[in-house]
């Protein structure tokens, strides 16, 4: 074994796993904002992604300010994995561990409700 526990799929497989919840997410997004990001994460879109991705990241440290959050950490995240890939499947992981958190917050929630 190379350290990876047997339920977690490739990275390669993280990364359309990835790939495809974003296109999900994105589908409920309105149309401005739905049709920024596809721009953004397209090739042509490199020379603006990593600005608005390190501006994004740097607000997700000011989360103490308003307006800016710790909402914006994980969007710069995700630009960025569109040109460092390794991120796409850390990002999925995460994503799932954060699902799993708030189900069983919920399956708790609703028994001591």
């Amino acid at each position: 074994m190379t350290g990876m526990e047997l339920d977690q799929p490739p990275i390669d497989e993280d990364a359309a796993a990835w790939d495809e919840r974003v296109s999900r997410g994105l589908e409920r997004t309105p149309r401005f904002f739905r049709r920024s990001v596809e721009w953004l994460r397209r090739p042509e879109g490199r020379l603006v992604r990593w600005p608005v991705a390190l501006l994004f990241i740097a607000g997700g440290f000011l989360w103490f300010l308003p307006i800016l959050g710790l909402w914006m950490l994980p969007l710069g995240l995700a630009l960025m994995a569109e040109d460092i890939p390794v991120l796409k499947g850390w990002l999925e992981r995460a994503a799932r561990r954060i699902e799993k958190r708030v189900e069983r917050f919920k399956a708790r929630w609703h028994r001591s409700g």
